[in-house]
């Protein structure tokens, strides 16, 4: 007799490979990185990107050129969506569905997914931002994306709370720094087709070296902290962490080479041949920061 087909099981994995093709389309670098995560560990970060990808979607002008006019009760439609996910086992959107698997294997917090949307929901008020509220967008765009991943990281390991607090702080640093790199690389276009002004004062038409020079500082040492802990983190995810920071550290040195007028016109990429070549030197150089 044959046996039946285990129909929820082939859903999970459809549903995992939609949330692939999601990175894969909108974000190479980041991808290329998670090729370097142990397989369990890729498809819960590729789950997570998937979810995040789609809220930016909404607030980025996709919804809008989709002839939505009402993209906030969109978003908190999404959002709604998006917390209540973990509570049921199948759902027809396979993003929400690969997102679910996720969040309940990782145990997810409610609180990280809230500060999330936030930050989103602030992208739909076109306005600058002043210090503290940068900060703010910061916390919810990028580092609690961090703090995320890390419960990835981290699952099926014992840590010690110090070690733990110490890894969030490392996270938290990272997603700060990725976040800016992602700010400089396109101030153009946050600027001139989304109307954004996400650090105070810096405009593409006022954008001088100076301030450039004083980003870039904040990076490097928000790049340093992250690093610092790196060897706490388990192999399984030591190895693509390396490598997307790496990769960000590149676009680091470039920006910081590159005069800031002409950040403001064009957006800067790391050349496929230095991307392979940083994903080489990933393993090594994760095996030498054990601690």
């Amino acid at each position: 007799m044959t046996s039946a087909p285990d129909f929820l099981a082939r859903y999970d994995s459809m549903s995992c490979a939609a949330a692939h093709e999601v990175i894969g389309t909108y974000s190479t670098s980041f991808s290329l990185a998670t090729k370097l995560l142990s397989k369990t560990v890729r498809t819960d970060v590729r789950n997570l990107y998937a979810m995040v990808r789609i809220a930016d979607e909404i607030v980025d002008g996709t919804a809008i050129a989709a002839g939505i006019s009402d993209v906030a009760s969109l978003l908190d439609d999404y959002e709604a969506q998006i917390l209540s996910a973990p509570q049921q086992r199948f759902h027809t959107d396979p993003v929400v569905h690969a997102y679910a698997l996720t969040a309940r294997r990782c145990e997810f917090s409610n609180g990280h997914i809230r500060a999330f949307f936030a930050s989103m929901r602030r992208d739909l008020e076109h306005a600058k931002l002043s210090a503290s509220e940068l900060d703010t967008y910061i916390y919810g765009s990028a580092e609690v994306i961090g703090l995320l991943c890390l419960n990835i990281f981290l699952v099926g390991h014992d840590v010690a709370p110090r070690e733990r607090r110490e890894m969030e702080q490392g996270a938290q640093a990272l997603g700060a720094a990725f976040q800016k790199i992602n700010f400089l690389r396109d101030i153009h276009e946050d600027f001139e087709v989304l109307g954004r002004e996400y650090f105070p004062g810096v405009s593409p038409e006022h954008f001088t070296d100076a301030q450039k020079a004083q980003l870039v500082a904040e990076i490097r040492a928000e790049l340093a902290t992250a690093r610092a802990v790196m060897g706490m983190l388990p192999m399984e995810a030591r190895v693509g962490v390396v490598a997307a920071t790496d990769l960000f550290s590149q676009l680091t040195d470039q920006i910081d080479e590159t005069p800031a007028r002409e950040l403001a016109r064009r957006r800067i990429s790391v050349p496929q041949y230095k991307k392979l070549a940083i994903a080489a030197r990933a393993l090594p150089t994760a095996k030498k920061m054990s601690r």
